[in-house]
């Protein structure tokens, strides 16, 4: 069979049996746990694999557009986001909005979009398709066959095991629907007291609770339940939201005064990430006793050498949205882009289609330019694929 046509049935076979598969933790923990070791250590070797061939026969291009994803709307396909695929190559597509139209018809969404990723396109390797479905106000899939979810704060009252089973059950609903990323669980662990004073997270009932050992077993036992359904979980936002006093969506410069290298409120994300998160998303903040020049989706210190160095992360860094916020605002868009990608990150959320086009040509004149930054893209596209293609 010539080589070209094994990658692209190898890429189209992710949609089914292959796409995230490899996210799905047993439904039971055995007794003994080499086995579990021994699957997930195959599972992620194929995965390297599949994607180290899937990366060589690429285009720069290519490349590029598989550490981007843009948005659409949750009710249609939106143009914008179809033409951002095909003419871009954006390998990735986030449900936007609110959609109360049920599961058989988002089915239909996401279908339409990944027939969009196509051999010129995307070299015929699939969409991840991503929704924000937190529960509370944060649910954008609403209607037949998505259950009403509750705030995050309301699922911290529960046990961690019947958390873990509402999680997969939910996982399953967004897996019928086409969905294979869930922007959740939120880990940010807000001070008791304090959620009136803090608008992004407490105030919206978005924390598991008050302590960080709560939030930290409640969050990994949400993840737990995405990855049982083959749903890559997203755990956020790195180092956590829940000590500020504005929203990174509404304002300027949000700061965090507080937050240490050695910050008891990373224990959530630490937990999470020893029990397997996929991947995790950045803050878009300021932690002035980290990092005080830098946002923390701009900073090599926190991506590279706290979230990967310190917690021993591995899998794909993911940005919050770099298009509407306001916290971004004051950077070019295609600066955005560049500046996310060249701290360390994998995955450029911009959830605006019409952006679309400035960031990937920015990444990519930036690529053909910069031997180190084309490395960079690279490393990237690569976590992006091997998420994409472990099984």
């Amino acid at each position: 069979m010539p080589r070209t046509h094994t990658l692209r049935v190898a890429a189209a076979g992710i949609v089914g049996s292959l796409l995230l598969a490899a996210c799905a933790a047993p439904d039971t923990e055995p007794a003994d746990g080499s086995a579990r070791s021994t699957a997930a250590h195959t599972s992620h070797a194929a995965g390297v694999d599949d994607a180290r061939r899937v990366l060589a026969s690429m285009s720069l291009s290519q490349r590029v557009g598989q550490v981007l994803m843009t948005g659409s709307t949750a009710s249609r396909a939106d143009p914008r986001a179809l033409r951002a695929v095909t003419h871009h190559h954006v390998g990735n597509v986030m449900l936007t909005g609110r959609s109360s139209r049920g599961a058989a018809a988002t089915a239909a969404v996401s279908a339409r979009l990944q027939a969009r990723a196509t051999r010129a396109a995307t070299r015929g390797v699939p969409l991840l398709v991503a929704t924000d479905q937190e529960g509370g106000t944060v649910q954008v899939l609403k209607g037949r066959g998505f259950s009403a979810i509750p705030t995050a704060t309301r699922q911290g009252a529960r046990s961690s095991a019947a958390l873990r089973t509402d999680a997969r059950r939910w996982g399953r609903q967004l897996r019928r629907a086409g969905v294979t990323m869930n922007l959740a669980p939120v880990l940010d662990t807000v001070p008791p007291g304090f959620a009136s004073r803090n608008p992004p997270i407490g105030a919206l009932h978005r924390s598991y609770g008050g302590s960080t050992t709560r939030v930290a077993t409640r969050g990994t036992a949400f993840a737990r339940g995405m990855r049982q359904a083959g749903v890559a979980p997203v755990v956020k936002h790195f180092p956590g939201l829940g000590r500020v006093t504005a929203n990174t969506d509404t304002t300027r410069r949000v700061v965090d005064r507080r937050t240490t290298r050695r910050d008891p409120y990373l224990r959530p994300f630490r937990t999470a990430i020893e029990a397997g998160a996929p991947v995790v998303m950045m803050s878009s903040a300021t932690y002035t006793r980290i990092d005080p020049r830098h946002a923390a989706a701009f900073s090599p210190t926190m991506i590279g050498s706290v979230l990967r160095g310190d917690l021993g992360f591995g899998g794909v860094v993911m940005s919050d949205d770099l298009s509407n916020a306001r916290a971004v605002a004051h950077l070019g868009v295609g600066e955005r882009a560049t500046r996310f990608v060249a701290a360390g990150g994998d995955l450029v959320l911009a959830v605006d289609p019409a952006q679309a086009g400035t960031m990937h040509a920015a990444l990519l004149r930036r690529a053909r330019t910069d031997p180190r930054f084309r490395a960079r893209v690279d490393a990237a596209a690569m976590r992006v694929l091997t998420l994409k293609l472990r099984r």
